[in-house]
């Protein structure tokens, strides 16, 4: 099973930049959680005098074969998993109910667990330790919390785990569909660098390429290990792990999520923040795989334009203010969204300098982005979600969210950009 050398990811880099991590070990390995215990004990846990357990029903189910001793002996705050989410309800039902006395949180759980154990353990000054029970998404040891506030989805401070414990045991017996979630959150960086690279090439924006690479080996290992996830084999959960948590690794290193995430996360958020369907029954990464589909039919298609010499540039004309008061304001969210979106990051870019670079970001998107069909067979040979029909949306969705997810982040994307073409 890979192992991580952290020491190696922090020595100078390429890009002049000096990367640390807040992670101070990972650990990878069959029966993994079963060595809590001794951790707690007298191991490198055992400075913590009252550590507790933050779970679902679920979760605790899935790890208690591995962690009978230790869910016996610390108080455990066992939360129902329907209708939880990572945003200010969830939040304040952890407050509400955690001891005060805390000093250490184990968060026992796939993505939801493990943005409200981050942002609690920040807000409380403490610890958490991140013990994935499913691999379901890349932000277990992000430093920022990715939740929906008060309706608007946001990115708040939070804490990384000090270590991170992965029980390939209880990993490979997660429901299949949390894994192909996790598939999906990692193809979804197929788009994320492309719109890194673009905002490089257009305003000089910070990149790395050391942390480019460390993402692509993170989509190569999940499609040298998809056969043995769907049987269960516990090494290719290992190293589905491994690439979800190297994904998460890239991020801390940036200090951000710019490496793994940009326009196919923005559709994914806009879908999150219901403002224009209700409540999906899909998980992250599969809104991410759709939301993939869906840019990447969109980029290519610019590209050809390009290379046909079909592509106009327009001056930029500033946000589209009646747009979003017609769609986010009518969700309560107007206010929120502008400033979101304030500075806005189009600001500067002039059309003789976008219409001298379109060539460069044709380049870009063919070498870094496979086409649709490509991507479509990928996720449907691990079997995720690749139409806005599997996650319970219309195909009449997809033109607004394209116009209109962007303004979720303030990021510069490709999306963005096309606002300037004319084709």
């Amino acid at each position: 099973m890979k192992t991580f050398d952290l020491s190696a990811l922090q020595k100078p880099c390429e890009c002049g930049r000096q990367h640390t991590l807040a992670v101070k070990d990972i650990i990878i390995e069959h029966d993994a959680l079963t060595k809590l215990k001794d951790m707690l004990k007298d191991g490198i846990l055992s400075g913590y005098s009252h550590p507790v357990i933050l779970c679902d029903s679920n979760t605790l189910k899935a790890a208690r074969g591995q962690m009978e001793e230790v869910i016996a002996a610390l108080p455990v705050l066992e939360l129902s998993p329907e209708g939880l989410h990572a945003n200010n309800e969830g939040v304040a039902l952890v407050e509400e109910r955690i001891d005060r006395q805390a000093d250490l949180i184990l968060a026992l759980g796939s993505g939801t667990i493990h943005d409200l154990s981050r942002y609690v353990a920040h807000e409380m000054g403490i610890d958490f330790v991140a013990c994935p029970t499913a691999s379901s998404v890349d932000g277990f040891v992000s430093t920022v919390a990715a939740m929906t506030w008060n309706g608007m989805k946001a990115t708040l401070p939070a804490v990384a785990p000090v270590y991170v414990i992965a029980d390939t045991t209880v990993l490979s017996k997660a429901p299949y569909r949390l894994t192909a979630s996790g598939m999906s959150d990692l193809f979804g960086k197929y788009t994320a660098l492309v719109d890194w690279r673009v905002a490089h090439l257009v305003t000089g924006e910070y990149i790395c390429e050391r942390i480019c690479r460390m993402e692509l080996d993170a989509i190569n290992e999940v499609k040298e290990c998809m056969a043995g996830l769907k049987s269960g084999d516990e090494e290719a959960h290992s190293r589905l792990m491994y690439a979800l948590l190297l994904s998460g690794l890239a991020m801390q290193m940036v200090g951000n999520s710019r490496p793994a995430s940009c326009a196919e996360h923005h559709m994914s958020h806009f879908w999150e923040m219901k403002v224009l369907n209700e409540e999906l029954d899909a998980l992250h990464g599969e809104k991410v795989g759709v939301g993939l589909l869906l840019v990447t039919r969109e980029y290519h298609a610019l590209e050809r334009r390009i290379r046909e010499g079909s592509c106009s540039v327009r001056e930029w004309t500033g946000i589209e203010f009646d747009r979003i008061r017609d769609s986010f304001g009518k969700k309560g969210l107007y206010d929120a969204t502008i400033k979101e979106n304030t500075p806005d990051p189009m600001e500067g870019i002039k059309a003789s300098d976008l219409e001298a670079k379109l060539t460069g970001i044709a380049d870009i998107i063919r070498d870094g982005l496979p086409e649709e069909k490509e991507l479509e067979d990928l996720l449907r040979r691990g079997g995720c979600c690749v139409t806005v029909g599997d996650i319970g949306l219309s195909e009449d969705i997809i033109p607004p969210s394209l116009e209109l997810s962007c303004y979720v982040r303030n990021r510069l994307s490709l999306m963005r950009l096309k606002k300037m073409l004319v084709y």
